[in-house]
């Protein structure tokens, strides 16, 4: 089924940026700040912050006074308060009722071994639905609740990567709402936070693409409005390893904004005058808003190999 996106013109651009404070921004992380900001500064837009920490065993102490540091050191001010996602959990708990009065849930009592047997290692390929029909267990702890998806195609155009499509029951299988370590799933409480922060427009890494569908998905079912989405390249070292806290890539180094910010600049196929690199962050950031363009990350490809854009 096609989805239409909204043009944000219509009701006002509203963007965001939302890591998961595991660990301080790595270059990565920034560049998708920095492309976030821009689309949402050059639509005279707001930016807002959010911190998904819904995963409680992922988050770390301390990661989220660094992150935001990271971002108010480069000059990235977000609007209005911090939102975060660890404060929500009636609001997801409300809306997993929803579905399952709604008969859209099942408890699944899979574990990892069995679902690498039956679905790859992890678990991570497709759900073949062997729980979905079973009757409801007389202990639902330690059970995880996957949402019933029907043979049905989502289809979006995202702003970056073109047209977009995928097949719910063949690509995916029946999904985790929520895990069986009691942890809600990241695809509910995005769904949900971008809807009440009324978020028209998100511009995230190409490693998010294959997961919107199922957000889409989500939307549908709780009649929420569906952003326009833009999934921009991600940056990957020299093995072809995106960058990311599991591939232990470093802290962004924030002390020289100027050097930092041109960088990542070059990385989103812009190219700031040489003399914007001693310049206050302010300056550099106002050059990049009046020239800021998706367009021309088109033609990069899902990855930027970050060694052959060194300046």
């Amino acid at each position: 089924m096609s989805k239409v996106s909204p043009d944000p013109s219509a009701r006002g651009y509203r963007g965001r940026f939302a890591p998961t404070p595991s660990g301080p921004l790595h270059l990565g992380s920034l560049q998708t700040a920095l492309a976030s900001f821009l689309d949402a500064r050059a639509h005279r837009g707001q930016w807002l912050v959010r911190i998904d920490d819904v995963d409680p065993y992922r988050a770390r102490r301390g990661a989220e006074d660094q992150i935001l540091f990271s971002l108010d050191a480069l000059g990235l001010h977000w609007d209005g308060p911090v939102i975060r996602q660890s404060q929500r959990l009636e609001r997801y708990q409300a809306a997993l009722s929803t579905l399952k009065d709604r008969g859209l849930i099942y408890a699944c009592g899979c574990s990892r071994k069995t679902l690498a047997e039956i679905s790859g290692p992890e678990g991570q390929g497709i759900y073949p639905g062997t729980c979905r029909n079973r009757p409801p267990p007389d202990q639902p702890y330690g059970q995880a609740l996957r949402v019933r998806v029907p043979n049905q195609s989502i289809r979006f155009e995202d702003r970056v990567q073109g047209p977009v499509a995928q097949e719910l029951t063949r690509d995916v299988g029946d999904f985790i709402l929520f895990r069986r370590d009691q942890a809600f799933a990241y695809h509910l409480a995005t769904a949900l936070d971008d809807a009440d922060q009324s978020i028209t427009d998100i511009v995230r890494g190409h490693d998010l693409l294959e997961s919107t569908p199922r957000q889409i998905y989500l939307q549908e079912l709780l009649a929420l409005p569906t952003p326009r989405y833009a999934h921009t390249p991600i940056l990957i070292d020299n093995c072809g390893r995106k960058l990311s806290k599991r591939t232990l890539a470093p802290e962004a180094e924030t002390r020289y904004p100027g050097k930092i910010l041109s960088q990542l600049l070059r990385w989103l196929r812009l190219a700031p005058p040489d003399d914007l690199i001693e310049a206050p962050p302010t300056d550099i950031l106002g050059w990049a808003i009046h020239h800021w363009r998706l367009e021309p990350l088109r033609a990069a490809g899902p990855t930027i190999h970050i060694e052959n854009l060194e300046p």
